[in-house]
């Protein structure tokens, strides 16, 4: 039996790992400009952490989430989404004595079982980011133009901001109740999901991307129109800091995202054209009640997180040059034992001094090791043989242009070194 990745999960192999070791890198620059410190946390939780904070009526706790029993008896599940988790090391380590906000972030595997498809996969990685401790909607203008930099930096264009609020626990009941009276008379018009949320989870009507619901969920009553004062002030300090960033957004009544913990602000992030799965790259808003949901004090927070794979895919949609992450190879090609010995010596040499030094393999023919160090992409091949040995200098080839000059090894060394 060949045994392959499991469904809905990937292998990031060598030649892909450029474009990752990019993102990071952009990921790490971003995070230290705006005052981030990463936090890891682990890779499953008490199951009741999810259904807590997530929701017990949303897709992702229903259908998606990879929950099991240990052998303690203990429901676990493995991360479906990264915001609860930082919320519980937050209240655990006594975060909240520290000077607010907490400014958090973290790299890590997220699991769901969703439908596999381009951009969409069942194990993915993810980027996030939370502020924890601030009501200020300039804190969310922080967070949207902290997560729009990352996508400018990486070479990312034409994207577009979405935004909108969904009010808080006092004004949405009055605006649920609203759009609940909207649907009533249009049920027979709903797909079979949205049959079912029009009781259970009205707020996701508007985010569905059947085909017969988007244009009853473009007529529907806007969130923003019966938010309260408080919500309401909140929304339009924010519309005026991201202009004052110089952020361009869009509106977007339908805008709800896909959990429930979130209040006031939601926005997400869009590339040109994209739809269905790949219509997003990244998202987040603000959920200032979920760590008290999950047993703290009230608390406000903000955050966002984007896909790697999603990132990925929009810079292969876009043709964005990645740089060349490879360093500088030298080859070292030999004749005989006694040359090889001396070979192995010189490249332990070189591997102290940082450089990226490789040793032919077996004892081929100089021609096969001349085609081994072609095949590496080698800049220069330093060759050994009883000539080189016998006058204590290595013969170097430059691989671009052949040009070969006789050098001891310590010469050798100074030039490689720049």
């Amino acid at each position: 039996m060949l045994y392959q990745a499991p469904r809905g999960t990937t292998d990031i192999v060598p030649q892909d790992q450029p474009c990752w070791r990019y993102i990071k890198n952009a990921i790490a620059n971003i995070c230290m400009i705006y005052g981030y410190q990463r936090i890891d946390t682990p890779v499953f939780e008490n199951a009741g952490l999810f259904v807590r904070s997530i929701g017990e009526e949303t897709d992702i706790v229903e259908k998606e989430m990879y929950t099991f029993e240990d052998r303690g008896g203990e429901m676990l599940t493995l991360r479906p989404e990264g915001t609860a988790s930082i919320c519980r090391a937050y209240l655990e380590h006594g975060m909240h004595n520290l000077t607010q906000p907490v400014k958090l972030y973290y790299i890590t595997q997220i699991f769901r079982y969703e439908r596999p498809q381009a951009g969409r996969f069942r194990q993915h990685w993810q980027f996030g980011f939370e502020a924890i401790g601030d009501a200020d909607p300039a804190l969310d203008a922080e967070v949207i133009d902290m997560a729009w930099s990352l996508y400018s930096q990486i070479g990312l264009q034409d994207l577009v901001l979405k935004l909108n609020s969904i009010g808080c626990k006092n004004c949405r009941p009055q605006y649920l109740a609203v759009l609940k009276d909207y649907y009533a008379e249009k049920s027979d018009h709903l797909c079979t999901d949205c049959k079912r949320r029009a009781e259970r989870n009205t707020l996701r009507l508007l985010d569905c991307k059947n085909e017969s619901c988007i244009p009853l969920a473009k007529q529907a009553p806007k969130s923003f129109d019966h938010l309260c004062a408080e919500c309401g002030e909140h929304f339009e300090l924010l519309k005026k800091y991201l202009t004052i960033l110089g952020l361009g957004f869009d509106v977007d009544h339908r805008l709800v995202r896909g959990l429930d913990y979130y209040t006031k602000t939601v926005f997400e992030i869009q590339p040109p054209g994209a739809r269905g799965a790949q219509s997003t790259i990244g998202g987040g808003g603000r959920y200032d009640d979920l760590i008290e949901d999950i047993g703290g004090k009230r608390t406000p927070a903000v955050g966002f997180a984007t896909g790697f794979e999603r990132i990925i895919l929009n810079l292969k949609h876009q043709n964005v040059p990645l740089p060349d992450f490879s360093t500088p190879t030298i080859f070292v090609a030999f004749l005989g034992q006694e040359a090889k010995d001396q070979a192995m010596e010189y490249v332990a040499r070189m591997h102290r001094e940082g450089m990226g030094a490789l040793l032919a393999s077996g004892n081929r023919s100089l021609k096969a090791q001349m085609r081994q160090s072609n095949a590496v992409g080698a800049n220069h091949t330093i060759i050994i043989g009883e000539d080189e040995l016998k006058d204590g200098v290595v013969m170097m080839r430059d691989m671009s242009g052949g040009e070969q000059q006789r050098l001891a090894f310590d010469e050798v060394l100074s030039l490689l070194r720049g």
